[in-house]
Protein backbone atom coordinates (compact mmCIF):
# COMPACT_ATOMS: atom_id res chain seq x y z
CA UNK A 1 0.00 0.00 0.00
CA UNK A 2 1.37 3.40 -0.96
CA UNK A 3 1.60 6.06 1.73
CA UNK A 4 0.98 9.25 -0.23
CA UNK A 5 2.67 12.26 1.38
CA UNK A 6 0.77 14.73 -0.81
CA UNK A 7 -1.88 16.61 1.17
CA UNK A 8 -0.74 14.53 4.15
CA UNK A 9 -1.63 15.70 7.64
CA UNK A 10 0.97 14.12 9.96
CA UNK A 11 -0.24 11.03 11.80
CA UNK A 12 1.24 7.77 12.96
CA UNK A 13 1.11 5.03 10.30
CA UNK A 14 -1.41 2.21 10.46
CA UNK A 15 0.00 -1.34 10.68
CA UNK A 16 -0.60 -1.96 6.97
CA UNK A 17 1.30 1.23 6.11
CA UNK A 18 4.40 0.48 8.19
CA UNK A 19 7.62 -0.42 6.39
CA UNK A 20 9.03 -3.87 7.14
CA UNK A 21 12.62 -2.78 7.60
CA UNK A 22 15.46 -5.28 7.61
CA UNK A 23 17.36 -7.71 9.84
CA UNK A 24 20.70 -5.87 9.64
CA UNK A 25 21.77 -2.24 9.66
CA UNK A 26 22.41 -1.09 6.07
CA UNK A 27 25.20 1.36 6.95
CA UNK A 28 28.17 1.81 9.29
CA UNK A 29 28.06 3.96 12.45
CA UNK A 30 31.29 5.75 13.44
CA UNK A 31 33.08 4.36 16.47
CA UNK A 32 33.91 7.63 18.26
CA UNK A 33 32.20 10.96 18.98
CA UNK A 34 33.88 13.71 16.94
CA UNK A 35 33.78 16.19 19.87
CA UNK A 36 33.87 14.12 23.05
CA UNK A 37 36.07 11.31 21.69
CA UNK A 38 34.11 8.50 23.34
CA UNK A 39 32.33 5.50 21.75
CA UNK A 40 28.87 6.13 20.34
CA UNK A 41 27.56 2.60 20.79
CA UNK A 42 29.56 1.62 23.84
CA UNK A 43 30.71 -0.11 25.81
CA UNK A 44 30.11 2.65 28.32
CA UNK A 45 32.03 2.83 31.62
CA UNK A 46 30.38 1.50 34.76
CA UNK A 47 28.38 4.08 36.65
CA UNK A 48 27.20 6.01 33.61
CA UNK A 49 23.50 6.22 32.73
CA UNK A 50 21.59 6.52 29.46
CA UNK A 51 18.80 8.96 28.59
CA UNK A 52 16.92 9.25 25.28
CA UNK A 53 15.14 12.38 24.04
CA UNK A 54 13.27 13.48 20.93
CA UNK A 55 12.95 17.24 20.41
CA UNK A 56 12.75 17.88 16.70
CA UNK A 57 15.57 17.73 14.15
CA UNK A 58 18.29 15.76 15.89
CA UNK A 59 21.18 17.80 14.50
CA UNK A 60 20.72 20.76 16.83
CA UNK A 61 19.31 18.61 19.61
CA UNK A 62 22.46 16.49 19.80
CA UNK A 63 24.72 19.54 20.02
CA UNK A 64 22.64 20.93 22.88
CA UNK A 65 23.40 17.80 24.91
CA UNK A 66 27.06 17.27 23.98
CA UNK A 67 27.65 20.84 25.21
CA UNK A 68 26.13 19.96 28.61
CA UNK A 69 28.78 19.33 31.32
CA UNK A 70 28.66 15.79 32.65
CA UNK A 71 27.59 14.23 29.33
CA UNK A 72 30.06 11.50 28.31
CA UNK A 73 28.84 10.85 24.77
CA UNK A 74 25.84 11.45 22.52
CA UNK A 75 24.47 9.89 19.36
CA UNK A 76 21.49 10.42 17.09
CA UNK A 77 19.06 7.77 15.97
CA UNK A 78 15.47 6.69 15.52
CA UNK A 79 13.15 5.57 18.30
CA UNK A 80 9.52 5.00 19.21
CA UNK A 81 8.52 3.25 15.99
CA UNK A 82 8.13 -0.27 14.64
CA UNK A 83 10.40 -0.61 11.59
CA UNK A 84 13.70 -2.39 12.43
CA UNK A 85 16.97 -0.89 11.18
CA UNK A 86 15.32 2.09 9.43
CA UNK A 87 17.09 4.56 7.18
CA UNK A 88 16.72 8.32 7.39
CA UNK A 89 14.66 8.39 4.19
CA UNK A 90 12.31 5.73 5.56
CA UNK A 91 11.81 7.62 8.83
CA UNK A 92 11.09 10.83 6.90
CA UNK A 93 8.45 9.00 4.84
CA UNK A 94 6.27 8.76 7.94
CA UNK A 95 5.99 5.00 7.53
CA UNK A 96 8.22 3.76 10.36
CA UNK A 97 6.62 5.48 13.36
CA UNK A 98 9.98 6.65 14.67
CA UNK A 99 10.94 10.07 15.94
CA UNK A 100 14.41 11.56 15.57
CA UNK A 101 16.08 10.96 18.93
CA UNK A 102 19.28 11.74 20.80
CA UNK A 103 20.96 9.20 23.06
CA UNK A 104 22.70 10.89 25.99
CA UNK A 105 25.19 8.92 28.07
CA UNK A 106 25.94 10.85 31.24
CA UNK A 107 27.73 10.73 34.56
CA UNK A 108 25.07 11.13 37.28
CA UNK A 109 27.72 12.39 39.71
CA UNK A 110 28.27 15.38 37.42
CA UNK A 111 24.82 16.05 35.91
CA UNK A 112 21.46 14.77 37.11
CA UNK A 113 18.67 13.35 35.00
CA UNK A 114 16.54 16.25 36.25
CA UNK A 115 19.09 18.67 34.83
CA UNK A 116 19.00 16.90 31.46
CA UNK A 117 15.21 17.15 31.46
CA UNK A 118 15.53 20.89 32.04
CA UNK A 119 17.78 21.11 28.97
CA UNK A 120 15.26 19.04 27.02
CA UNK A 121 12.16 21.08 27.91
CA UNK A 122 13.77 24.47 27.40
CA UNK A 123 15.45 23.65 24.07
CA UNK A 124 12.20 23.09 22.14
CA UNK A 125 8.46 23.71 22.17
CA UNK A 126 6.85 20.52 23.54
CA UNK A 127 3.31 21.66 22.71
CA UNK A 128 3.50 21.30 18.91
CA UNK A 129 2.49 17.69 18.32
CA UNK A 130 3.89 16.28 15.09
CA UNK A 131 5.94 19.37 14.38
CA UNK A 132 8.83 21.44 15.65
CA UNK A 133 8.99 24.93 14.22
CA UNK A 134 9.03 24.70 10.43
CA UNK A 135 9.75 20.95 10.50
CA UNK A 136 6.55 18.95 10.15
CA UNK A 137 6.05 15.20 10.49
CA UNK A 138 5.79 12.46 13.09
CA UNK A 139 9.60 12.18 13.15
CA UNK A 140 9.75 15.61 14.81
CA UNK A 141 7.48 14.83 17.74
CA UNK A 142 8.58 15.48 21.31
CA UNK A 143 9.46 12.38 23.33
CA UNK A 144 11.25 11.08 26.40
CA UNK A 145 12.18 7.38 26.43
CA UNK A 146 13.09 6.20 29.91
CA UNK A 147 15.48 3.49 31.09
CA UNK A 148 14.17 2.85 34.60
CA UNK A 149 11.06 3.37 36.73
CA UNK A 150 12.93 6.20 38.45
CA UNK A 151 13.55 7.97 35.13
CA UNK A 152 9.90 7.44 34.18
CA UNK A 153 8.61 9.00 37.40
CA UNK A 154 11.11 11.85 37.22
CA UNK A 155 10.19 12.63 33.60
CA UNK A 156 6.46 12.59 34.36
CA UNK A 157 6.93 14.92 37.35
CA UNK A 158 9.11 17.22 35.26
CA UNK A 159 6.47 17.34 32.52
CA UNK A 160 3.81 18.29 35.06
CA UNK A 161 6.01 21.04 36.48
CA UNK A 162 6.80 22.46 33.06
CA UNK A 163 3.13 22.34 32.08
CA UNK A 164 2.35 24.62 34.99
CA UNK A 165 4.78 27.31 33.88
CA UNK A 166 3.79 26.92 30.23
CA UNK A 167 0.13 27.33 31.10
CA UNK A 168 0.92 30.55 32.96
CA UNK A 169 2.73 31.71 29.82
CA UNK A 170 -0.43 30.94 27.79
CA UNK A 171 0.92 27.87 26.01
CA UNK A 172 -1.30 24.88 25.24
CA UNK A 173 -0.91 21.32 26.59
CA UNK A 174 2.38 19.47 26.31
CA UNK A 175 2.22 16.70 23.69
CA UNK A 176 5.45 14.96 24.72
CA UNK A 177 5.20 11.18 24.94
CA UNK A 178 7.00 9.62 27.90
CA UNK A 179 7.47 5.88 27.49
CA UNK A 180 9.90 3.13 28.49
CA UNK A 181 12.74 3.07 25.97
CA UNK A 182 12.46 0.69 23.08
CA UNK A 183 15.27 -0.04 20.62
CA UNK A 184 17.42 2.94 19.72
CA UNK A 185 18.38 2.56 16.07
CA UNK A 186 21.57 4.52 15.44
CA UNK A 187 21.42 6.89 12.48
CA UNK A 188 23.73 7.15 9.50
CA UNK A 189 27.30 8.43 9.88
CA UNK A 190 26.63 11.83 8.30
CA UNK A 191 23.97 12.62 10.93
CA UNK A 192 26.25 11.88 13.88
CA UNK A 193 27.58 15.17 15.35
CA UNK A 194 26.33 16.89 12.21
CA UNK A 195 26.78 20.42 13.53
CA UNK A 196 30.36 19.73 14.52
CA UNK A 197 31.12 18.70 10.94
CA UNK A 198 28.93 21.49 9.52
CA UNK A 199 29.12 24.41 12.01
CA UNK A 200 26.84 26.61 9.90
CA UNK A 201 24.37 23.85 9.16
CA UNK A 202 20.65 23.92 9.82
CA UNK A 203 19.47 23.84 13.42
CA UNK A 204 15.73 23.69 14.01
CA UNK A 205 15.74 24.25 17.76
CA UNK A 206 13.51 27.07 18.95
CA UNK A 207 12.38 26.94 22.57
CA UNK A 208 9.40 28.65 24.14
CA UNK A 209 11.54 31.00 26.21
CA UNK A 210 9.86 29.68 29.36
CA UNK A 211 12.32 28.61 32.05
CA UNK A 212 11.37 25.49 34.02
CA UNK A 213 12.73 26.67 37.36
CA UNK A 214 12.39 30.43 36.84
CA UNK A 215 9.49 31.40 34.55
CA UNK A 216 10.80 34.95 34.29
CA UNK A 217 14.21 33.92 32.94
CA UNK A 218 15.19 33.71 29.28
CA UNK A 219 15.58 30.15 28.00
CA UNK A 220 15.73 30.30 24.20
CA UNK A 221 17.29 27.31 22.45
CA UNK A 222 20.95 27.75 21.51
CA UNK A 223 20.92 27.80 17.71
CA UNK A 224 22.85 30.68 16.18
CA UNK A 225 21.67 29.38 12.81
CA UNK A 226 18.07 28.23 12.47
CA UNK A 227 14.85 29.15 14.18
CA UNK A 228 14.35 32.40 16.01
CA UNK A 229 11.94 32.39 18.99
CA UNK A 230 9.17 33.99 16.92
CA UNK A 231 9.37 31.29 14.24
CA UNK A 232 7.54 28.67 16.23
Amino acid sequence: MLFDRRDFSPRMPNPDETLRGRAERPFTVPELHTVLGHPLEGPYPAGLEVADFGLGCFWGAERKFWQTPGVWTTAVGYQGGTTPNPTYEEVCSGRTGHTEAVRVVFDPTQVTYDALLKVFWEAHDPTQGYRQGNDEGTQYRSAVYTHSPTQQATAEASRAAYQQVLTKALYTDITTEILPADTFWFAEAYHQQYLDKNPNGYCGLGGTGVNLSDPGADSWGSCPVGLKPTDG
